[in-house]
């Protein structure tokens, strides 16, 4: 019997993913308001990202960073292949996904940290930390588009719904010229 769906992110892998998004709705959406939600929701954020960085050493197979991060060799081919229409399907995340959920994590963190450096005494009233946080904000809201650009596009030269598959964890199997 042929299975029609292969289980590839498991159930922490997409918890953290869609609480990140989240976490980052909320807290763009707090940002212009006083108090200490947009604080908390700062620290849910890099709580999270923690805890993917845990995950992405001991998950499962396609949680792990070994798995989907490729040297920039690699990734720049697959960008090539991209531009040229023939980049091979990916079962986990391709080169360059993997090379965003990087970025997306380390843009994340700077941004907790830039946010907690304005909060302290040592910082206060000076203006530098502000400025960092609301330029790396805007540059995480950069990588948002490129990210969700990525998945549309991945998506429909595959013919397969990743935003689904980030839901559900199912993908389909392998075909000839599938790339692990």
């Amino acid at each position: 019997m042929k299975r029609n769906k292969l289980k590839v992110w498991d159930a922490p892998v997409r918890l953290l993913h869609w609480s990140l998004v989240a976490s980052i709705v909320a807290a763009w959406w707090s940002s212009d308001r006083t108090g200490a939600a947009h604080e908390y929701i700062g620290y849910a954020a890099v709580a999270i990202v923690l805890a993917r960085l845990l995950w992405g050493f001991a998950g499962n197979r396609y949680a792990r960073f070994a798995q989907f991060v490729r040297a920039p060799e690699p990734t720049v081919q697959y960008l090539r292949a991209v531009a040229t229409g023939r980049s091979a399907r990916h079962l986990g995340h391709n080169p360059l996904g993997g090379w965003m959920v990087l970025a997306l994590l380390a843009c994340v963190s700077l941004l907790a940290l830039s946010g907690w450096a304005a909060t302290t005494d040592l910082l206060w009233g000076y203006a530098w930390p502000v400025r960092l946080h609301v330029g790396v904000a805007w540059t995480l809201v950069g990588l948002v588009v490129l990210h969700v650009s990525g998945v549309v596009f991945t998506s429909w030269q595959h013919r397969e719904n990743l935003v689904i598959a980030m839901i559900t964890g199912q993908k389909k199997p392998p075909a000839d010229g599938d790339q692990d």
